[in-house]
C-alpha cells in the first residue's frame, strides 16, 4: 500500500540516538553508530523522530510500504521490555556471584573514563590569550553547566579539542574581549559552542560571534543546544 513512511539518510546521521529515543514503536534502531528503520510495519508515519534530529537526517516520504501494524509493535515493545529486565536480573545475580567468589561476571564491568582534558587553566577568565596549546588547536567554548548536564561531554565535546569555560550570567565580565584577544593570538582551525538552552546562556553564544567577527579571522564555528536533562537540542553550523 502507498503510505507514509519514514526515511533515514545514513550519510547524515552523527549517531546521537534521539530518534531511537522519540520513536514509541521501536522502530529505529542504532546499529554500527548509525540510525536504522529495523520494520515498515513498526513505524506509524506520524514522524515523532523527525523534531529531534539535529542532522536533518530523516524526512517524511510517501511510497509502498507494509501497513502500520499496532499488534505487531505491541509484541516487539513488551518483547523488549521482557529483555531489558531479563538483563538486570542477570546482572544483578552475576554481580551477588562475583562478590561471593561463585561464579563469573558476565555483565560488562563498569570502567573509569579517562579525562579527555588537554589544557589548564579551563575557566576564560584565568586562561592566558597566548598559549602553546592554542596554536592549530580546535577550541571547545562551553557554558559551565554543560558538563554537568551531558553525560559524555568528554568524549563527544572535548577529546581533542582545547577546552575554556565560563558562565556568562555569573562572570561579571565581557568574555567577548578575552576570546578576541586569544582568536587574534593564535591560530585557531575550529570552535566548538556548547551552551544550555537557557536564555542567559544566549549571552555566551552572543560572545563568541563577537570575538569572531572582531577578531577579523574565518573559523568554522558550530553551536550545540544541550537541554537541562542532557540531550542535545540542536547541533548548527555557522
Amino acid at each position: 500500500m502507498i503510505r507514509k513512511i519514514i526515511q533515514i539518510e545514513e550519510e547524515k546521521c552523527t549517531g546521537c540516538g534521539l530518534c531511537a529515543d522519540a520513536c514509541h514503536e521501536g522502530a529505529i534502531v542504532m546499529e554500527n553508530g548509525k540510525a536504522k528503520l529495523i520494520r515498515e510495519d513498526y513505524c506509524d508515519g506520524l514522524g515523532d523522530c523527525l523534531p529531534v534530529c539535529p542532522a536533518d537526517a530523516i524526512r517524511m516520504t510517501e511510497r509502498e510500504a507494509a501497513a502500520y501494524d499496532e499488534e505487531a509493535v505491541k509484541a516487539h515493545m513488551e518483547s523488549r521490555k521482557q529483555a531489558s529486565e531479563e538483563y538486570g536480573n542477570s546482572c544483578e545475580r552475576s554481580t551477588k556471584q562475583e562478590s561471593s567468589g561463585c561464579g563469573t561476571l558476565p555483565c560488562e564491568a563498569p570502567r573509569t573514563l579517562e579525562s579527555a582534558l588537554k589544557n589548564w587553566p579551563v575557566q576564560i577568565q584565568l586562561a592566558p590569550v597566548s598559549a602553546e596549546y592554542f596554536q592549530n588547536a580546535d577550541l571547545l567554548i562551553a557554558a559551565d553547566c554543560t558538563a554537568y548536564s551531558y553525560g559524555d561531554f568528554h568524549r563527544d565535546f572535548m577529546a581533542d579539542r582545547i577546552a575554556l569555560v565560563g558562565c556568562p550570567k555569573l562572570d561579571p565580565v565581557d568574555y567577548s574581549e578575552k576570546l578576541t584577544e586569544i582568536l587574534q593570538r593564535n591560530r585557531i582551525r575550529s570552535i566548538i559552542l556548547a551552551r544550555m538552552e537557557v536564555p542567559c546562556c544566549g549571552g555566551m553564544e552572543f560572545a563568541v560571534r563577537r570575538a569572531v567577527e572582531a577578531a577579523g579571522v574565518e573559523i568554522p564555528m558550530e553551536t550545540a543546544v544541550i537541554s537541562i536533562g542532557g540531550k542535545i537540542l540542536e547541533r548548527r553550523t555557522v
